[in-house]
């Protein structure tokens, strides 16, 4: 009596257990036309600790004679009575290539060591009527239609080879200037051009503060005077006064001063001519009186310049440490870009391409 009551209680128990384990399957249609799909839902409910297999069905597999797997998705798991339990669920594609009525088998599940068993399915598949009276409304398939051009999908495309040619261009540019060793920034600074008869009237200043040339060497202190005054009617008149000889400087200056201003400039030349050439003594008085003829006659023929005239610029020169540092930029920025374009230019291969295709 014991042992039929703990058969009759293992019987429970073992159906109980297999009652935890809940498989089902259902179609979304059950009626289809032949090439038609339709999805086929496998779930299975089981314990959370229990260890699950589902069917190893493959893309491409037939289920039965001319109804195909087209589609594996991926199991979906949903999370019951507080983690204690859970259902998988996995869907199938499937679709039929002929008109018939289909009988799918059972699903099998593998739950721990123990085979589950989900209930079959009827699938009806029909066929297509064709109008055989009409035979001429049927046409053969199309060729291949090609896409029309869609600027929307090129634009990228065209704006990536603007950028790569600028981005070629300042390569090309700075190529240019790291090779000649061309600095690209240059300082410039607006300075005031100071008038010739300044210039002029500063170095006689200078001559004047340093009298031991008219003390100690007349020919010195004559050939400043003079070369001060070629300078001078150099800048004045525009011609090239430090390669002609004094008759000549006198001669062409004929048209241009009066004579007095003339006769104070020939005696300044006539004595220094007999200084330098003819080792001519002159007295101190005579120095200060020839430097005072100098004052006069850029006095005389001076051109006072005009107050709102701009400054020129003037370009500072760079040391050899800033040129060397500009260009050693260059070089980072010639690599930096020539990066960038390789990508970009990959980029644009990739994507015409992926439009092309």
């Amino acid at each position: 009596m014991k042992r039929q009551l703990f058969l009759i209680a293992y019987c429970l128990l073992f159906a109980c257990t297999k009652a935890q384990v809940q498989v089902d399957v259902k179609l979304d249609s059950l009626q289809l036309f032949i090439g038609q799909q339709t999805d086929l839902q496998l779930s299975v409910t089981l314990d959370a600790g229990q260890k699950l297999r589902l069917p190893d069905i493959k893309k491409g597999q037939q289920l039965v004679p001319d109804v195909e797997v087209v589609e594996v998705g991926k199991p979906d798991t949903a999370v019951l009575n507080d983690g204690k339990r859970m259902t998988v669920s996995q869907t199938y594609t499937i679709t039929p290539w002929d008109s018939a009525f289909y009988y799918l088998p059972p699903l099998e599940v593998m739950v721990d060591t123990s085979r589950y068993e989900s209930k079959s399915l009827a699938l009806k598949v029909y066929t297509v009527d064709v109008d055989t009276l009409h035979l001429d409304q049927f046409f053969p398939p199309q060729g291949i239609m090609e896409l029309p051009f869609l600027w929307e999908e090129w634009r990228m495309v065209a704006f990536g080879a603007l950028l790569l040619l600028l981005m070629l261009a300042c390569i090309a540019y700075l190529y240019h200037h790291v090779k000649h060793g061309k600095p690209i920034v240059r300082f410039v600074r607006r300075k005031k051009k100071l008038p010739p008869h300044q210039v002029a009237m500063d170095e006689i200043e200078r001559i004047k503060s340093e009298r031991k040339w008219a003390e100690e060497d007349s020919k010195e202190y004559y050939t400043l005077l003079t070369d001060t005054l070629r300078n001078y009617i150099r800048d004045r008149y525009g011609f090239n006064a430090m390669e002609m000889t004094s008759a000549e400087i006198i001669e062409r200056l004929t048209s241009e001063n009066n004579q007095e201003a003339l006769n104070e400039l020939r005696e300044i030349f006539r004595t220094a001519d007999l200084v330098k050439f003819a080792k001519w003594s002159t007295l101190i008085n005579e120095n200060d009186a020839n430097l005072v003829a100098a004052v006069e006659y850029v006095n005389q023929t001076k051109i006072e310049p005009d107050p709102n005239a701009k400054p020129e610029p003037e370009i500072i020169k760079e040391t050899d440490q800033k040129r060397l540092t500009q260009v050693k930029m260059m070089r980072v920025a010639i690599g930096v870009l020539a990066i960038l374009s390789l990508a970009l230019l990959a980029w644009m291969i990739w994507r015409s391409a992926d439009l092309l295709m």
